[in-house]
């Protein structure tokens, strides 16, 4: 459930705040805002799910510099926020221009609360407010799909439980096959306005879309709603209607095995049956991605032209494939280029798990993959964009299972602890400079590109880390264990 912008500024207790939309973005009032948060850290970008409305005192940001406070923009937009009001006052007398630039570069609203109003107090208004309305909602959802259910133990086909949709939301549905031919349609003319669309997999197979037509005057909540809560309803009717194969249903069955771990004799017997060899290289795939249903044909198309083997299996938001790769490390590699150029939705995350030698490696390989991904979430907050490569972070994962966090702490802080106080107490990259220098095999020329530094500043850089670290650490013992530090670092 979400309220527009322009509503949540005419709230009770949020129009005593005078508020007013200082950049320039015609769409701002109608950006969905589905929660109020209150928060004065700068690093609560991580912690957001997107579609909020941020309070903020600015306390933080009056002392920060202008670039601290354009990366705060930067990172809130990337999370999706729905837009960042900040109180001015005696911290913050004025919102700064730089400030506003880099919030209409992101395609960040941001308001200006020129009076003082109590945070709790607009929170509390419209977060009740929204969680009233999901309620509703959820009810509402329900009773629609209890009427399908009923229609469907009737006899009824894809058109009536439709039709049931339809009325009991107010929109058009209907049902189309990925490739885009009509399945059902409800009775009586469409009504023009929005479409939203719900995926309806069954087996984990993407069957087919739900598409709801909502009036200009209609609910778009509700009709989200109503239609998620309808997906297993015509997920029933499909299944009546066109059963999937049995190699299609071992191959179903058999990441299903995959993803809970089952013993390798049960893989061999669903290996075969499903196509899939079971001896020869393995890799997984992991893909986290709110549209992960929708995905699966894409990422069906890419495993075809890559690999000769595959199986997949779409589950809630995640979407796992298993890839025979006959040429080890190259099948891989090309397979891992070919995913990279998947057009996939902002905030999803594609990860490669390490090479296996059969199919009893397949569920280490996606618990490897899964594990790479929850590495670079924590590590960058979202871990979006690229491939993960589970075979980049294998010191990294093997430290995070045999190591407790103690003992990495106290390695990295007698490796580089003087490195780590320099960067806290002067706001420097040393860390990831030197992180970076050693990953490239200590090339200072190309960690200078990739840090986008000219040579003479990273020599600087460096020999100040080398001052920190006992001198400069080639042709001597401590490579390795700086090396060690820098990737446990991450953890």
């Amino acid at each position: 459930m979400s309220i527009l912008l322009d509503q949540a500024l005419k709230s009770e207790v949020l129009t005593k705040a005078d508020p007013i939309i200082l950049t320039r973005m015609a769409d701002a009032p109608q950006r969905p805002v589905r929660w109020v948060h209150s928060s004065e850290v700068l690093d609560i970008a991580p912690l957001l799910r997107g579609g909020e409305l941020l309070l903020s005192g600015g306390q933080a940001l009056g002392a920060e510099s202008a670039e601290r406070r354009a990366d705060y923009i930067r990172e809130l937009a990337a999370r999706g926020i729905a837009a960042l009001a900040l109180e001015t006052g005696p911290a913050l007398p004025a919102i700064p221009a730089d400030m506003l630039e880099a919030a209409e570069t992101a395609g960040l609203p941001v308001i200006e609360l020129r009076r003082v109003v109590p945070f709790v107090a607009v929170m509390q208004e419209i977060n009740s407010l929204l969680v009233s309305e999901s309620v509703k909602h959820l009810q509402r959802g329900d009773q629609a799909s209890h009427a399908m259910a009923a229609e469907l133990a009737h006899g009824g086909g894809l058109d009536q439980l439709l039709t049931v949709l339809a009325d009991r939301t107010g929109t058009g549905a209907r049902l189309v096959s990925p490739s885009g031919v009509t399945l059902g349609a409800s009775a009586g003319p469409a009504p023009g306005g929005v479409v939203t669309t719900v995926d309806v997999p069954v087996r984990g197979v993407l069957a087919a879309r739900l598409e709801l037509v909502v009036p200009d005057d209609g609910d778009s909540g509700l009709a989200r709603v109503a239609g998620e809560r309808s997906v297993d309803i015509l997920g029933l009717a499909l299944l009546q209607r066109m059963p999937p194969g049995l190699k299609e249903l071992a191959g179903i069955e058999l990441m299903r095995a995959i993803n809970s771990g089952s013993q390798a004799w049960q893989l061999r017997q669903l290996g075969p049956a499903s196509g899939f060899p079971t001896d020869g290289k393995v890799a997984a795939v992991v893909i986290r991605s709110t549209g992960a249903g929708h995905l699966r044909p894409a990422v069906d198309t890419v495993l075809r032209e890559q690999v000769p083997h595959s199986a997949s299996y779409a589950n809630n938001a995640e979407l796992i494939a298993l890839a025979a790769l006959p040429d080890g490390h190259s099948s891989r590699t090309a397979l891992a280029d070919a995913l990279a150029a998947v057009d996939i939705p902002p905030g999803s995350v594609v990860s490669v798990g390490p090479l296996g030698s059969g199919i009893d490696d397949a569920p280490w390989s996606l618990a490897e993959a899964r594990r790479a991904l929850d590495l670079v979430a924590q590590e960058s907050g979202s871990g979006n964009g690229g491939v993960v490569d589970a075979e980049a972070f294998a010191v990294e994962l093997l430290a995070q299972e045999s190591l407790d966090a103690a003992t990495r702490e106290v390695f990295v802080q007698r490796q580089l602890g003087a490195v780590v106080g320099h960067d806290r107490l002067k706001r420097s990259e040393l860390l990831r400079t030197l992180t970076v220098w050693l990953d490239t095999g200590c090339n200072t020329a190309q960690a200078a590109r990739e840090l986008h530094l000219e040579r003479q500043s990273m020599h600087h850089r460096l020999q100040r880390i080398f001052e920190l670290c006992g001198g400069d650490p080639r042709g001597t013992g401590r490579l390795a264990a700086l090396h060690l530090a820098t990737r446990l670092a991450r953890l």
